[in-house]
């Protein structure tokens, strides 16, 4: 699948940026404006997601297959890549399979593990939004606080709307599928050892990545680092994004 990316400069070595469940490059443009004073910037919307294609399949061996074909077409010979959640285990395996396209990889909040289903009440929220009858935003704000009320979370999800035409709302994503899907995201991600040199940054309220799974990081991925940010949940990139920031350019120079 042709994936739609944006590059956002040309100021040094390739930085991918692969985004997470019901998100897109979009969430990223504004840190992405700050790493690319020191690189080339490249944010990529994953299959159902942003404005790449939809499709009824919707696997991490596809969004692997999918990425690598993007690297290829580009001519690229290494790269670093970071991911956030599902793009973080996107990432991790595209590691596994092409640990020669990479330079060092940043995964943000997630690890290789099977979680726990927990996205059932945003599920319910973004399908009962019927938008044969939602004429606006603020209507689609209304419906989907029966079920969300947590309003950073809500307009994270509402950003997926657009207008498809004159009075007529369309999603960017792909809810079916991702629906139907939700048990591959949470799967896990098998390898042996991802020798790739790895820096791992979670939320320190975030319970993705628990004390008790450093061990097996270590073990999984020997050259890596973890670190924790203050004051920062799931999304520590947007909640702690000056901390985050430097984390990150000082892991790549």
């Amino acid at each position: 699948m042709k994936l739609h990316y944006r590059k956002i400069s040309e100021n040094g070595d390739p930085l991918f940026i692969l985004h997470g469940l019901f998100g897109s490059s979009d969430n990223w443009q504004t840190l992405a404006k700050r790493f690319a004073e020191h690189f080339s910037v490249y944010l990529v919307d994953q299959r159902n997601h942003g404005h790449s294609p939809h499709s009824i399949e919707f696997n991490y061996d596809l969004m692997v297959s999918d990425f690598e074909e993007l690297i290829d077409d580009l001519g690229l010979e290494k790269i670093n890549l970071l991911g956030h959640s599902m793009g973080g285990k996107t990432a991790i395996g595209f590691a596994a399979e092409y640990p020669e396209l990479l330079n060092k990889l940043i995964i943000v909040d997630i690890s290789h593990k099977q979680y726990p289903l927990h996205h059932d009440q945003i599920i319910k929220g973004l399908k009962s939004i019927d938008l044969d009858v939602i004429k606006s935003r603020g209507a689609a704000d209304k419906q989907l606080s029966n079920y969300i009320e947590n309003p950073s979370i809500k307009q994270f999800l509402l950003k997926n709307l657009y207008w498809e035409s004159k009075g007529q709302l369309g999603w960017r994503i792909n809810i079916p599928v991702l629906s139907n899907e939700i048990e591959q995201i949470v799967e896990e991600i098998y390898f042996s050892e991802i020798d790739v040199p790895t820096l791992f940054i979670r939320g320190e309220l975030s319970n993705y990545i628990e004390d008790s799974d450093f061990e097996e990081i270590e073990h999984k991925f020997p050259n890596s680092k973890i670190i924790s940010v203050p004051n920062a949940g799931h999304w520590v990139h947007a909640e702690n994004p000056e901390l985050f920031y430097n984390s990150v350019v000082d892991f790549l120079k």
